[in-house]
């Protein structure tokens, strides 16, 4: 069996079977910084694109840059010094934001981020499936972020991910090294309840 499925197998013990993709996705960090091919990233956006949301609004954005990219440097100096040591090989770096308000009559939007989340899901399920690493993050700049990807007060920033082909563990600073292995879930008795929640 390979390896990280015996660790997944090992972390993350299922109560009923699921589809092997959702339970296989784990997110590493170390990346190869070999480029992503323009197939493989039109993809990932594809995939996100055919996420459910409220109206079908479709809130979500994704503003991305590669390292071959003039704006690279200012996505990445976006990360906080601990996502930037291990981000340093990612093949490209996804800026998320979402629209406020519905487009069809600019009323406040309550499921904004719960569509925005869908979508990434979509998107990272589809990297999974190729054997890419699609991580997401919260540690970097949200303000300077907006200012960088152009984004306007009608969006609000979510999220970054990097992207990129799957490493060694060796690629990373020795202290996540051991990091390097897909992390537990909690038991299903403490998200399901049925009727109240107690």
């Amino acid at each position: 069996m390979d390896t990280d499925l015996e660790a997944i197998q090992k972390a993350r013990p299922t109560s009923a079977e699921i589809t092997p993709l959702i339970h296989n996705r784990w997110s590493p960090r170390s990346m190869t910084a070999e480029p992503l091919r323009q197939e493989e990233i039109l993809a990932l956006f594809e995939a996100a694109r055919h996420a459910p949301s409220a109206y079908n609004g479709q809130p979500w954005r994704f503003i991305y840059a590669t390292p071959k990219d003039p704006s690279w440097s200012d996505f990445f100096n976006l990360l906080v010094e601990f996502n930037q040591s291990w981000c340093k090989n990612a093949a490209m770096l996804v800026i998320v934001c979402s629209r406020k308000n519905h487009e069809h009559n600019n009323k406040p939007s309550r499921t904004h981020s719960y569509d925005t989340g869908a979508a990434w899901m979509a998107l990272a399920l589809e990297g999974a499936s190729r054997g890419l690493v699609v991580h997401g993050l919260e540690g970097f700049s949200y303000e300077k972020a907006a200012l960088v990807a152009g984004i306007s007060n009608e969006y609000q920033i979510e999220a970054m991910i990097a992207v990129g082909r799957k490493g060694s563990k060796e690629n990373l600073p020795a202290a996540l090294q051991a990091k390097e292995t897909p992390s537990s879930r909690r038991p299903i008795e403490e998200i399901m309840y049925h009727q109240k929640m107690s």
